[in-house]
């Protein structure tokens, strides 16, 4: 279940079914990112350098299907957050390089959190605002 409330560093503003979205994404992301790290920096070197390819064998596949399921929380935060195509081939890509997952998550994350906290504190057209960035 997504984090609420106070421990939530970055879900704080967010509307529920993004916050969601979010938060799977960001765990896809990790997970798919430390599978691609082990898959590049111990199961294909293992596979040709030591004639061990079993390790191979169970991790490629299954950052495959891990993959699979990052693609679609990741077009699931796409479609709630309105992302550019630009934005969405990024996340889309990040999967592909060892370490980026981690970097584009970050950075998703930080205009994600960044636009929904510019628009609480957008005024009215009356220009007021309600402690907290609520207009009235």
């Amino acid at each position: 279940m997504p984090p609420t409330g106070a421990n939530d560093p970055d879900g704080g503003g967010l509307a529920p079914g993004l916050r969601a979205a979010l938060w799977r994404y960001r765990l896809m992301s990790s997970v798919v990112g430390v599978m691609l790290l082990l898959l590049v920096c111990v199961a294909i070197p293992l596979q040709y350098a030591a004639s061990q390819p079993a390790m191979a064998g169970i991790v490629a596949p299954l950052h495959g299907l891990l993959y699979v399921v990052y693609l679609l929380s990741a077009g699931d935060l796409a479609r709630r957050a309105r992302f550019s195509t630009g934005q969405l081939l990024a996340v889309v890509c990040a999967g592909f390089l060892p370490g980026l997952a981690f970097v584009v998550e970050r950075r998703t994350t930080a205009r994600i959190s960044a636009s929904w906290a510019g628009e609480a504190r957008r005024p009215t057209r009356s220009g007021r605002r309600e402690p907290g960035g609520r207009s009235r």
